[in-house]
């Protein structure tokens, strides 16, 4: 990061960051996005397990990466600061609460993954394929998040070009397991939607050791010399990184959670209906990587700017990635309108669930608009570190609001599946409405204490 002077040059900086957040989080986001559509072509029952896995990882998974994303901000602001020295000890302690939340997640899903999965009124045969699924990744947990840690640091120096390759370079190595496992390809055993998990857990592998390796030998990295001492595990740092983690992680887990609760809600339906629900979620949700690019680079340079006291630039980077945004979920909508079978045809051959999808996908473009109002603004509140607010909206927009209002219309009038994703929408709005004007009121705010200094 760098400090610039005009409009001009902020847009230019601010596209130099989200490009390639744009490319990794695409990335990242393409292995779950080949999990599934490979494993909808193994048979709808094997989508179903998959989607119903991931409907239970996605929200604990994002929901943990949200308090280990408190680095990003951290990092950032000390940078802005001109405190260079004080950040191998946060990331350092940061990599330690990875580790801590990791055993966490696995003893918790030890105890409780069967039960979760008896209780709902599955298939045998999806069930199955759901516990196998998470199972499998499981064996990735530890690496996954001590690559979020790693990935954080990376970032929040504006070296996001980095993240953007080693993620270009995990891809190709996860369709191949992919293929290998779902399929039984080549001697190995098929494994159909199971084999996915066990495909994202070996990627999780390489691409943590990838960033190991370039933050210890590679420019600018190896200049803060992150691994070159020992640091104690230290509870205040914990606490200390946690007051601003538990309100991002809740807040994030709040908003993927809804979804996950919608796809659970909706083992009442047939598989069919599951399964076209989970392909064009799984398509929003992939189209909802540019909204989160542009939130995740707006911490990088909100953060820099409030770190060196210039809220000023602060405030005019917040406007470019919230324009940004729009113009591009504008587009993603059209695309939507245009495309509906092209896309439903990726994930299924089967007519029923090509037919449902193209319905869903309907429905989905409404997410757009909000998803490029509220991700770039929860993305510039990181920034100035206020987040205790957003996880009170987020609660209610999505909880209060959105759910109930899914449930009734899906069980109470003719919209059924539809209508859980027209609460969806609700709550999805009423978030971006609110957080816009935290936004406005943390800006008023700064500009006046700048004012009176």
């Amino acid at each position: 990061m760098e400090q610039t002077q005009t409009i001009q040059q902020k847009f230019l900086l601010f596209i130099k960051l989200v490009l390639p957040v744009l490319v990794t989080q695409i990335g990242l986001y393409a292995m779950n996005f080949l999990d599934t559509v490979m494993s909808g072509h193994a048979g709808p029952k094997q989508l179903a397990g998959v989607a119903i896995g991931s409907s239970i990882w996605v929200p604990v998974f994002t929901g943990l990466s949200g308090i280990l994303m408190a680095l990003t901000p951290i990092v950032s602001q000390f940078n802005g600061a001109g405190k260079r020295e004080k950040v191998p000890y946060s990331v350092i302690q940061s990599i330690y609460l990875a580790f801590a939340l990791s055993f966490a997640v696995a003893a918790i899903g030890f105890l409780l993954l069967r039960p979760i999965l008896n209780a709902m009124d599955l298939d045998p045969q999806v069930r199955e394929v759901a516990y196998g699924y998470l199972r499998a990744l499981s064996f990735g947990m530890i690496p996954l998040f001590l690559y979020n840690v790693l990935r954080c640091f990376i970032d929040a120096l504006g070296s996001t070009r980095v993240s953007m390759l080693i993620t270009l370079t995990a891809l190709p190595i996860n369709g191949i397991f992919n293929y290998l496992f779902i399929f039984g390809k080549f001697g190995f055993p098929e494994l159909g939607g199971v084999g996915s998990g066990y495909a994202s857990a070996l990627t999780y592998w390489f691409i943590t050791f990838m960033a190991i390796y370039i933050i210890h030998k590679k420019q600018p990295f190896s200049e803060y010399q992150v691994f070159g001492k020992f640091y104690p595990l230290s509870l205040a740092a914990w606490k200390s990184q946690l007051k601003i983690g538990l309100p991002i992680g809740f807040s994030i887990f709040f908003e993927t959670s809804i979804f996950a609760a919608v796809t659970l809600l909706m083992s009442s339906f047939n598989t069919v209906t599951i399964a076209a629900h989970q392909s064009a979620l799984n398509f929003a949700s992939f189209l909802y990587m540019l909204p989160l690019s542009i939130s995740f680079a707006l911490t990088i340079a909100v953060g820099f700017e409030v770190g060196a006291t210039r809220y000023k630039d602060a405030k005019q980077y917040s406007y470019l990635g919230i324009g940004t945004a729009v113009i591009l979920a504008l587009l993603c909508a059209g695309a939507l309108l245009i495309f509906p079978s092209q896309v439903a045809f990726m994930y299924s051959n089967d007519s029923e669930v090509i037919h449902l999808t193209k319905h869903f996908l309907l429905y989905a473009i409404f997410f757009q608009l909000s998803d490029a109002i509220a991700a770039p603004i929860q993305g510039a509140l990181r920034g100035y570190k206020d987040v205790n607010v957003t996880l009170v909206l987020s609660l209610i927009s999505y909880w209060v609001i959105g759910l109930p209002v899914g449930y009734v219309l899906a069980n109470h009038t003719s919209l059924e599946a539809f209508g859980y994703w027209v609460g969806l929408i609700s709550g999805l709005a009423m978030g971006a409405v609110t957080l816009y004007f935290r936004l406005a009121h943390i800006q008023k705010k700064q500009t006046k204490t700048a004012s009176i200094q």
